[in-house]
This record gives structure tokens, sequence and C-alpha cells, in this order.
């Protein structure tokens, strides 16, 4: 008889060199659930998911009723449990586990559904539970959660801020307990998350790789370590990590006698103010969080230090606004909002703390040597500059005319050798973009732009040959009129596999939308630039909340270049066209050009992705492909018929399009008119893009196109 494999070990968590407000973030929430999380951002390769697995090991053991799916405890039992009523109540002992949710993963996984197995062959209604209930009293891991269906984050966010998940579909309504430590990774080169879903998260942590060479040596030696003798390097740090176990422990036991005093409660209202997070959920965010931190410092009130700390972690993420703002607080910020602060939090009236600034423990966890050395927090952290994009914090472009006049060049200053280099215009305000829509039916990534099949849709019909997930009406309804002649005589339905119906799904996908921007000096006029970088930055807005990918291409000068390729990060999108200079000749057709060879290139490495390209132009080509001698007039219309040309090799690969005719003025050549045809796309003016100013949807491409598919 072979012995069973044992499990694999874990890296130890005590053995994870720096990243002190990742530890301590994970620890509070350790002790105190009801923080509601932790989100991880950081770039790739930073141990971000070594150290949630590695925390698992640090929580205690559960008692939970033996046979309960939900883990009840015997305790605690849960009068609305699905498996309950638990008359008979026999306690077993099993490890708090740790959930992993896949990228992948569908609604009936995260949450149930109804047993179609026992509905189908027993004719009766079970409940089959999802990942919530397994992570039940231990860690929901959600690795890439920034890359994960929005309706999915927005149901486990829900159950861990309730504590609780209901289960309403398929004819089943359930409600069971779902507390778990829910611990979120992402690496924001790959997109952010919506404001929305940031603000639900309780608290928010930046890692970065170190720079010092030491530190980077000591994570290596202890990497290569743990793999020549995972079990040997674990053992090395087991009393350390038994250390943590247990000041998790002692903590959660002294959770519930923290005394949080009125002036530290007015001290956390008004730093909220002072940095003007929106609702009320920084505020108990932050209340939970510096108790729990006070409970972990041994400490029996909550002092300024333990504000100060949650507010560290707790606030970064909830100053973003705009969606293309740094999720992140600059250190004199919180500083003045502190100093604020302190103005309301005390008046005398409250006991001091029992324990001072500088008499608790360490806040990540002491016992290993790799911690800070006192009671607050290092200065890492999301706010120091916004390495997420790799640019400066915001992108905000330098305003200023340096010299232009705000017509120098005039309207036209192609013909020169593009030197009229001029400095970025800062944008209009941005404004609500209408919807542009790629026709017909594609197959690509969840989103929200365009009509797709979809596994997470509204069903639309049943088919036997197509769809995904048992149709269970429509099953029913082919098997049940030949019941009898297959001699059925119990409740259970007698199926054959051609009884089998599948949903046909219908939902919305993201797609690829490439901007190409003419920045030529026909197109440099401050107030047109101005216009057409509000509105590019609108577009992009609305990209990101539709989940689409973008790219950029400017032309300007002799040439077009790819500013940026295609990303899910959309906000380095907007910092690059922010920082978009202007001037120079009009190469429009090796601008189309150079969009189709990015477009081609997208086509090849995610084919189900269906691309959208949006020229924004005012048709002046100046510059030919082939740079042959002649008269001025002569390599003017061979620039026209390059660009026309250029644009029927893009209609030949049936690239949906939308042109963007930037033309302004009194006197209008209509020029971009003739590429929005040889495109087969429509032309819209740029005040076109405003939703308030044009009602309807903007399809794009002609309508029996769209038929046709």
């Amino acid at each position: 008889m072979t012995a069973p494999p044992r499990a694999a070990a874990r890296f130890p968590f005590s053995a994870v060199v720096g990243h002190d407000d990742l530890r301590l973030a994970l620890l509070l929430n350790a002790i105190h659930p009801r923080i509601g999380g932790v989100l991880v951002r950081g770039e790739k390769g930073t141990a971000k998911s070594t150290a949630v697995r590695a925390l698992a090991g640090l929580l205690p053991a559960l008692d939970v009723v033996e046979g309960c799916r939900f883990g009840c405890a015997p305790d605690a039992l849960d009068d609305r449990c699905p498996d309950g009523p638990h008359d008979a109540v026999v306690a077993q002992r099993r490890p708090a586990g740790l959930v992993e949710l896949p990228v992948g993963a569908t609604e009936d996984r995260l949450i149930g559904s109804l047993d179609l197995e026992r509905a189908l062959t027993e004719g009766v209604r079970a409940f089959q539970p999802g990942l919530l209930a397994a992570a039940h009293r231990g860690v929901l891991y959600v690795d890439e959660v920034n890359l994960l269906h929005d309706h999915l984050v927005d149901l486990l966010l829900d159950a861990a801020a309730m504590g609780r998940a209901h289960v309403e579909r398929d004819g089943v309504s359930v409600s069971h307990a779902a507390s778990f430590l829910l611990v979120g990774t992402m690496n924001p080169e790959e997109g952010e998350l919506r404001p929305q879903l940031l603000d639900r998260f309780g608290l928010t942590v930046h890692v970065a790789a170190a720079r010092e060479v030491a530190t980077r040596t000591e994570v290596v030696r202890r990497r290569l370590a743990f793999e020549d003798d995972p079990e040997g390097f674990a053992g090395q740090w087991a009393e350390a990590d038994a250390e943590l176990a247990r000041r998790i422990v002692e903590a959660r036991a002294r959770l519930d006698a923290v005394v949080l005093p009125d002036s530290e409660l007015r001290r956390i209202s008004a730093l909220c103010a002072a940095l003007e997070v929106d609702g009320m959920r920084a505020d108990l965010v932050l209340a939970r969080t510096a108790v729990a931190h006070a409970a972990w410092r041994g400490a029996d009130a909550v002092a300024e230090q333990d504000v100060e700390t949650a507010a560290r972690l707790a606030l970064p993420h909830r100053r973003r606004r705009d969606p293309f703002d740094e999720p992140g607080m600059a250190e004199d910020q919180l500083q003045q909002a502190l100093s604020e602060a302190a103005e309301h939090a005390g008046d005398g009236d409250d006991d001091p703390p029992p324990d001072g600034p500088g008499g608790g423990a360490p806040e990540d966890g002491g016992p290993d040597d790799g911690g800070p050395d006192d009671g607050g927090p290092d200065d890492g952290g999301p706010d120091d500059g916004g390495p997420d994009d790799g640019g400066p914090g915001a992108g905000a472009p330098d305003s200023g005319d340096e010299g232009d006049g705000g017509r120098s060049g005039g309207a036209d200053g192609d013909e020169g050798s593009g030197g009229a280099d001029r400095q970025p215009a800062a944008p209009e305000p941005a404004f609500r973009a209408r919807l542009l829509e790629v026709p017909g039916l594609g197959e690509g990534a969840p989103g929200r732009r365009s009509r797709s099949r979809s596994r997470t849709g509204r069903g639309v019909r049943a088919s036997a040959v197509e769809g995904n997930g048992v149709h269970l009406t429509a099953t029913l309804a082919a098997a049940a009129p030949h019941q009898r002649a297959r001699g059925r005589s119990g409740p259970g339905l007698l199926l054959h596999r051609e009884d089998v119906r599948r949903a046909v799904r219908e939902g919305r996908e993201g797609n690829l939308v490439l901007f190409a921007v003419d920045a030529s000096g026909s197109m440099a006029a401050r107030e047109r630039m101005s216009a057409v970088s509000g509105a590019v930055l609108s577009l992009l807005r609305d990209a990101y909340q539709r989940r689409d990918k973008v790219g950029v291409v400017a032309f300007r000068g002799d040439g077009a270049e790819v500013a940026l390729p295609p990303t899910s990060s959309v906000d380095v999108a907007a910092t690059r066209m922010r920082a978009l200079r202007t001037g120079g000749r009009t190469p429009l057709a090796d601008g189309l050009l150079t969009a189709r060879s990015v477009l081609r290139t997208e086509r090849t490495r995610d084919p189900q992705r269906r691309p959208l390209l949006v020229l924004l132009t005012d048709g002046k080509a100046t510059v030919a492909v082939d740079a042959a001698a002649g008269s001025a007039r002569e390599r003017a219309r061979r620039a026209v018929d390059d660009a026309v040309r250029a644009a029927g090799l893009l209609s030949r690969m049936e690239v949906a399009s939308v042109v963007v005719d930037c033309e302004s003025g009194p006197v209008r050549l209509g020029l971009a008119g003739r590429v929005a045809t040889a495109l087969d796309a429509p032309r819209l003016r740029l005040e076109e893009l405003s939703a308030e100013n044009v009602a309807g949807v903007v399809r794009a491409a002609r309508p029996d196109r769209e038929r046709a598919a």
C-alpha cells in the first residue's frame, strides 16, 4: 500500500524579504476579516502570490461540523445553513483553507448553482456550493483580479462585505455564511480596476522590487534555498511562523476589548474629510483597521499611531476620482491631512491610550528579521510618483504656449521640414462619449462595447449543437415526450445524449480600439489640438469603462510611429496622449499603413478580439509613400492618392473603422470624406462624438455589412 503524497511545503511567511506594508495588511485582515480584504498592486515577480499563499499557513485550525459543506462552526451554528439543521453536532478539526479563484471562473463556480446531476437523475432540487462556501473562515485568493469579469468581482466583494452569500438562480434560493479573508493581486500594466471596485477593497498595498543590492541578494538566496530543500527551509522558519500565528490568535481574542476613544474616532472622520474621500466606507474601514492594529500591538485602546498606519493602507486608493488618476497619496498630503485632523482629535476628554507611541510591537510581525524596527510603517506604497506606468504622476501636459501664440505656423505648416515642433496642447475637458460599436456578433473577451456570444451573458435560445452549459428547461422539454417509450418508472428522468440542450448566450465583448491620430502641423493650431486631445481622452475613458484594449498610432513629419502598442492599461494611453507633440507635415498614408500593420499583428496574436480603428484627421495628406521628385501639386496629389489606397487596404481587411473629421473653420475641403469612403466607414464631426450632442448609437460600418454579419 503506497503512502499518500505529502502536501508541498509553502514558502514561510516570515521568510518573505521586505514588503512590510503587504505583510502588515495581510496580518491585520487575518485579525479582523471585516476590514474587507487586501488588494496587492505591483509589478510582476515581486512575491505577491508567495506572500498571500504563505499567510494561509499562519491561520489557526478550524473546528467545523462534520459533513457540513459550508464549514459551520460547532459553537456558532448558522440557522440558515443549507445543510442544516445540525441536530447531532460532531466537531471535526481542519486547517484554514486557501481557495483560489481563477480568472476564467464562471458565476456558477463562484456562488454555486443547481446540482444538475441530482436534478436530472433523481428529480430533486439540490444546491451545489461554490468557491465562496469553500472559502468560508479561510482565505479567498484572486490572482490578476483586474482581469476578472466585473460582475464576478461585484459578487465576491458583496459577500466579503456582508459575510454571507445569497444565491437566487435556477429555481434555487439559498443563503449561507461566507466570511473570508479576501486577497486580490494585480499588475497595473495589464489594466486598472474601476474606482468603484477599488473602493470595495478594504486595504491596498503597492509592492515593487527592491533596488538595493543586499536586499535583492537575500531574496535570491532564500528562494534558491527553498527550491533546493523546501521542507528543510520551512523548518528553519517554523518557529518564527509559529510566533506570528500565536500573535494572530492573541490579537483576535483581544479585538473585542480594544477601545476606540472618541478623540480617535473624530481624528478618523476629520482625516477622511480632509482627504475628500467619497462615501462613508473609508471611515469604517479606517476605524476597523486602527482597532486591529491596536490589537496587534497588544494595546487596550486605539492611539494616533494606529490611525496613521491605517490611513496609509486604507485611504490611498480611495482618492482616485477619475479613471486616469493614479491610485496613491503623496506623503506630504497625508501629513497635512493628519495635521488638520489633529485639531479635531482631542479636547482632552478621553484618557490617553495605555500604550504610547513607540511602545508596541513591530507592526509587520516582529519575529522575522526583515521588518521595521519601530511601530510605524515604512514609506513604501503607491505614493511615489506612479510607478505603474513608468511615467510621471498623472502625465500632466505642459500647458504653456512656449511662444507659440496659439497660431504659430498657421493652419497649414505642412510643407516645411517638420521643424515646427510644438509642446502638447492642454486637452479640453472630457465628455461622455457616444458608443462606437463593431457590427456583427463576436466571440472576444468579456467587455461592454460590442455584441458577442458569451458564457455569462443572457440566454437567448437553446441549441443542440452550440452554446455552453446545460439549458435545463429545454433539456427537460426534449426528454419529456420520450419517458413512456423509455420505460421510466421512478421519479427521475431517463435522459439520452440527444436530449441535452445547451444555452446560447449573448453578452458584450471588449474590442481593440486603435487610435490613429494626425499630429501634423495642419492639426497643430492650439484650439484644434486641444479639442482633439480632449476627444481622444474622452474616447479613452469610454474604452476604459468598456474594458477594451487600446493602442495609439501618431503620424507627423515624415512618417508614423506606434506611440503605444495595444495594451489593456488605458491610463498609460491617456498619459501618452497628453504628451503628444505636434507639428510638421501630414504623412496620412504612412499612418494608415502603420495602423494596418499593428492590426495584422494583433489579429494573429488575439484573433478573437475584434478591432475598431478610430482615425482622427483633417484629411490634408502632404507626404506620399514614394518621395519621388515633382512639383508641389504633384506631390500633394500623390499623397492624397496614397492615403486613399492605404485606406482601401484597411477596408479589405474588414476592419471596422470610424473617421473623425477634425477640419474646422469657415472653409472646409472635406478631404477626410474621401478617406472615409475608401475605408467604408462613417465620418463624424469632432463635436458628434459627444453623447450629449448626438442621440443614438453609431455603428462602425455600413448597415448592409452589419446585416451580412
